[in-house]
């Protein structure tokens, strides 16, 4: 165990030595900024996110060296700039992580998960936010922006009590949303009620112990796939989709289904 600390200390301040080299003699890393990195960093990101969805293990070790590069550049950075430094960085997210795990660094007692989520939500509030929610990205994607907001304020007791509470609130939001469809020139109210199902069913998603985002994207992935299978399977009975009704093009999409 000392040996493997031995070497993850060595490995760190590799790159912490390469990241002083570039920044000082590569013409391309001397030019970034904050806000040249910026979406570079949402990049990786998502490419992280990617590898993590499908667990390809070699992806996933690639894609976090690419984001650890990203953070130690911006600690670099904000080194220039006698603003905080890369000791700095290690040293804020150790403190808060021993202030905010009072059950494991001090005397509080917990008896599980969702008290530690409570007591972590209590503890911000305690450090001065003013809003539970403040925590929330406003450029956080919709759909995990509302999985975030339902679990931070269910930290703090606002929440249903159980699954079938929430499963009956989305269909109270699906009849909802049925009324104004069936009305004319509604586009507002549709678009309205059409969220709040969204956001039922992603609240429901929570209950049942599924990430919406993930499901989403796994979702995105498999008709991907079964549409271009598709579209080969037609390409080899020399068929173009555009001359073709819908009946016809469900045969192909049912054969598709079955390379799941």
């Amino acid at each position: 165990m000392e040996n493997q600390k031995t070497e993850e200390q060595a490995a760190f301040k590799r790159l912490l030595d390469i990241m002083d080299t570039l920044r000082a003699e590569c013409p391309w890393d001397k030019k970034q900024t904050f806000d040249t990195l910026r979406p570079l960093t949402i990049e990786e990101l998502y490419e992280l996110t990617d590898a993590l969805l499908v667990e390809n293990l070699d992806e996933i070790k690639k894609e976090l060296g690419d984001l650890m590069l990203h953070l130690v550049f911006y600690a670099k950075i904000g080194e220039e700039k006698n603003a905080f430094n890369i000791t700095d960085v290690l040293n804020g997210i150790c403190d808060k992580l021993i202030h905010r795990h009072p059950h494991i660094y001090s005397d509080t007692v917990v008896k599980d998960e969702k008290e530690v989520r409570q007591n972590w939500e209590k503890l911000k509030l305690k450090e001065g936010k003013e809003s539970v929610l403040e925590g929330v990205p406003n450029s956080l994607p919709a759909v995990v922006k509302a999985y975030r907001i339902q679990e931070k304020v269910s930290g703090v007791g606002f929440d249903w009590d159980n699954t079938e509470q929430v499963y009956a609130k989305v269909l109270e939001e699906l009849e909802e949303l049925d009324v104004e469809v069936k009305k004319p020139d509604n586009k507002t109210l549709i678009e309205m009620e059409y969220g709040d199902l969204l956001f039922s069913l992603i609240n429901y998603g929570r209950f049942i112990g599924v990430n919406p985002e993930n499901a989403l994207e796994k979702t995105n992935q498999k008709f991907i796939k079964r549409f271009q299978i598709m579209e080969k399977l037609m390409k080899t009975d020399n068929k173009i989709m555009s001359d073709m009704n819908l009946e016809d093009m469900d045969v192909y999409w049912e054969t598709a289904k079955k390379s799941d």
